[in-house]
């Protein structure tokens, strides 16, 4: 049985989810990914396999995101943190290695107002789309549209 390989990549600051300002963040850390998809996607589950990968420097993330695209990866569930709104290198990196990629953030980025540049995102125009503002479930749902997105595909 084939599975869908998706990448979960976590920029900078984001190796605490769980402990790191859990008042913004929630307590909910990526150890409780896998049993959040499962009890979202119930069997369908069993067919994707997650692989997690944090790193705070740029050319890391661009480094195993290029990893990502030689191993043919399904598609990656992308927090790149504050890259999202800086990172040209990271943005030019996703434009060219075309795999499905759905930008992932725990909060609510647009409803930060009080710092319009978070508003923006470089990235989110290589996307198939963006989840933002319901914590560790913005990943469930990012890794259910690539699911989605991958069995469109593979039908």
């Amino acid at each position: 049985m084939t599975k869908c390989r998706i990448l979960v990549l976590n920029g900078p600051n984001l190796g605490h989810i769980g402990k790191r300002q859990p008042e913004i963040y929630g307590s909910r850390g990526m150890d409780d990914l896998g049993l959040m998809v499962g009890e979202s996607l119930g069997e369908a589950a069993g067919r994707i396999e997650l692989s997690f990968f944090q790193a705070n420097g740029e050319g890391q993330l661009i480094d195993r995101l290029e990893q990502a695209w030689r191993d043919k990866l399904d598609g990656v569930a992308f927090n790149a943190g504050a890259f999202t709104h800086t990172s040209l290198a990271l943005a030019d990196c996703l434009a060219w290695i075309g795999i499905p990629c759905v930008e992932v953030h725990l909060s609510n980025i647009f409803a930060r107002t009080d710092q319009p540049l978070r508003q923006q995102s470089l990235m989110g125009r290589s996307a198939i789309g963006v989840v933002a503002g319901f914590g560790m479930m913005s990943y469930v749902l990012a890794v259910s549209a690539l699911w989605q997105h991958w069995l469109t595909k593979n039908s």
